[in-house]
């Protein structure tokens, strides 16, 4: 968020000054020593706790993320670069045991990245109704994709489909209101809303992969990052 604050100073100047460096609450020296440090010691830890195989994956990882902020992030490749970072994230977490079985969730990661994105670009300017119909269209399938089971039938692929729905709901109501009226403002409650309801989709995946517990509690996060949304806005 640092390196984005950063390489958006001058746009935001003009189209939002209340931004943390055109307002003056920080220096673009300081927000940029931040992500510089935060990048340096976020690629040192992965090394240091998953060896060769994290590294393998956080120094790209680090890459995706300083090239969608200082190149791509306002390209028609902006969107995929975003969802690969978010996707090489989910991989660098899986890099201690068996990458292939991170693949799927990967991928839906991914997908929902890209519509979050989508929508993301024209939250100053607000859209034609094209756009939030095929962003939610895509959500749509993320969460079906998520509430499929991986396992017999049974009490546990019970709680994958409660979450996905959960997600698709709330999610998707926020995409519905930017559909009837997408001008900038509903726009961004419908990135805020799939910003602040990743936790349930991952919390989906988790429980499908045959934990699901662990799925319930990470979904758990979501209605804190409503709550905190309310204070800082997750845009």
């Amino acid at each position: 968020m640092a390196a984005n604050d950063w390489s958006d100073r001058e746009l935001d100047a003009v189209e939002r000054p209340e931004r943390p460096i055109p307002s003056g609450r920080i220096s673009p020296r300081a927000a940029f020593g931040v992500a510089a440090g935060l990048t340096a010691a976020g690629v040192a830890l992965a090394g240091l706790a998953g060896g060769r195989r994290a590294l393998a994956v956080a120094v790209p990882l680090a890459g995706a993320v300083w090239a969608y902020d200082l190149k791509l992030k306002n390209t028609p490749a902006g969107p995929a670069a975003m969802a690969t970072c978010r996707a090489l994230d989910v991989l660098l977490g899986a890099s201690g045991g068996r990458l292939r079985s991170a693949a799927f969730p990967a991928a839906t990661v991914f997908a929902h990245t890209y519509t979050v994105t989508a929508l993301s670009r024209a939250e100053v300017h607000g859209a034609t109704p094209a756009l939030p119909a095929a962003t939610l269209a895509g959500s749509a399938a993320v969460a079906v994709a998520a509430a499929l089971p991986s396992r017999p039938f049974g009490w546990r692929s019970l709680v994958p489909l409660a979450l996905s729905g959960w997600y698709a709901r709330r999610y998707g109501e926020a995409q519905l209101q930017a559909l009837e009226k997408p001008v900038a403002g509903n726009i961004r409650s419908a990135v805020g809303a799939g910003i602040v309801n990743l936790p349930t989709l991952q919390g989906a995946l988790t429980a499908r992969a045959g934990a699901p517990i662990a799925g319930m509690a990470v979904a758990a996060a979501a209605p804190l990052g409503r709550h905190l949304a309310k204070r800082l806005s997750p845009t």
